[in-house]
């Protein structure tokens, strides 16, 4: 997650200044001399505007914010719990997708292994979802050859050809297709410390085939023979990705001490390991549920191109009211099953303490300004994007109802509490927007749902964004 909380705060700041009357309209919409010296006279420069003046100027917001009696109240204590161990650390890339997808499938493998800690290598899914990104790029600028270049879709994949950003299903794909292995069988590089000098000039890489693609269609050229442009810009961007992350594994021995003080050795390939580890779990059987008022609830819905591998089905999904997201997170956890899930992670999150709770900073007593956007408001005017996934590990319930869940983050250990998350319930209504579950948890009804042709959204939908 990069999303800067400045950037959210950067409109409420403005309302320090004591702006709460309506102000002249300037002929033409410009800011006039009239309507600047209403603007100006609507300051009071008294005694309590000074100081907040002083406060606000010479301090991190946050901490001036920080309301003290949801502190007080804090209780990270839960009745429902999952046993993980070891905080993993996405860093300075946009991968939180996969960690908290490999994250929902640990818990179970240190059981069956009994092993005291254990993380997949994230880097080895890094390479192969970076392959599959260009190629998918490269279809879609070949699908589209006949589009103008200003086209809004072709647009939008010319300013990320190949993001670290991703959906559940994304993790899913590649996890089928490659397999997954062990950390120590691809440890990290500086690349995955921070993805932003790989992404540049691999993009440029594809940008730069992109154009010569279109110039050949322009001049006539089939799909098959764009095709075999594309395959010599395929073969510069595995070679590039070799050079930055390693070459992933085709075999390799897993050797660890489990809990019984007993060294086990296996050969296997990425496959196998996977369906070993996985036996059991049919990820295909999870389905993504998601609370988006901007659309009828009842509905099933599919994304345009969200996906990433160019033969893989777009990402679909149940459109749920926000209460039955929870049911059916809880039923999830109450079954020792980890829930992954997608939110707004750039509101109201106290890094210090790990608090996740709608009020943990009073912004509106601070500036004398309150947000009134209903959720789906928020949604249509990008005031609230899936911009994080995270995994559900633990809840506080009482008769059925949650009072807070533990989260389980991939920012490392040194934020929240040693990585952990309390996400309080009021948190859960507002910012969350996508959980995936088993099938298997739903009602009869809404599995009937899963049934219903989806209606297809744009791909500039508002919950169409990656999760980073």
């Amino acid at each position: 997650m990069k999303r800067s909380t400045m950037l959210n705060l950067a409109v409420l700041t403005m309302f320090m200044l004591g702006v709460c009357s309506p102000v002249a309209a300037e002929e033409g919409g410009g800011i006039g001399a009239g309507l600047l010296q209403e603007l100006k006279q609507s300051l009071t420069m008294d005694a309590q505007t000074r100081a907040l003046l002083n406060a606000i100027s010479n301090n991190n917001v946050n901490e001036l914010a920080l309301n003290r009696e949801i502190v007080a109240a804090h209780s990270p204590v839960f009745n429902v719990r999952i046993n993980a161990s070891g905080i993993t650390n996405q860093k300075s890339t946009g991968r939180c997708w996969m960690f908290a997808g490999l994250n929902t499938l640990r818990p179970a493998v240190m059981k069956k292994y009994k092993l005291a800690s254990f993380e997949f290598s994230e880097t080895y899914l890094f390479f192969w979802d970076k392959l599959e990104k260009a190629n998918l790029f490269l279809e879609m600028i070949i699908a589209n050859r006949e589009k103008d270049w200003d086209d809004r879709e072709l647009q939008a994949w010319m300013a990320s050809p190949v993001g670290d950003g991703g959906w559940w299903s994304y993790y899913v794909n590649l996890i089928e297709k490659y397999g997954l292995v062990p950390k120590a069988a691809m440890p990290d590089t500086s690349n995955t410390d921070s993805s932003y000098r790989m992404n540049t000039i691999l993009e440029t890489v594809l940008r730069d085939t992109a154009a010569r693609i279109r110039t050949m269609a322009a001049q006539g050229a089939g799909a098959a023979e764009l095709r075999l442009e594309k395959t010599p810009a395929l073969k510069n961007v595995y070679r590039l990705l070799a050079l930055h992350l390693g070459l992933p594994c085709e075999t390799f021995t897993w050797s660890f001490e489990n809990k019984d003080k007993k060294i086990v050795k296996k050969n296997y390939t990425p496959l196998e390991f996977y369906r070993e580890l996985a036996a059991g779990t049919d990820l295909k059987e999870y389905v993504t549920l998601a609370d988006h008022p901007v659309h009828p609830y009842g509905q099933h819905y599919r994304l345009r191109y969200c996906r990433n591998l160019s033969d893989a089905a777009d990402m679909d999904y149940l459109n749920l009211s926000i209460d039955k997201l929870k049911a059916y997170a809880l039923k999830a956890l109450e079954n020792n099953e980890a829930v992954w899930f997608g939110a707004d992670s750039g509101w109201q999150m106290d890094r210090k303490l790990g608090i996740m709770a709608e009020g943990i900073f009073d912004y509106a007593s601070l500036y004398n300004y309150e947000k009134k956007l209903t959720k789906a408001e928020r949604l249509q005017y990008r005031d609230l994007t899936p911009a994080h996934a995270m995994a559900m590990v633990g809840a506080d319930a009482e008769n059925g109802r949650v009072l807070k869940w533990l989260v389980e983050n991939s920012w490392g250990n040194a934020v929240g509490d040693k990585g952990y998350w309390t996400m309080y319930d009021d948190w859960f209504e507002r910012y969350v927007l996508v959980i995936i579950i088993n099938k298997k948890h739903l009602s009869a009804g809404d599995r009937k749902l899963l049934d219903l042709e989806p209606v297809v959204l744009p791909s500039w939908d508002p919950l169409a964004a990656w999760m980073k």
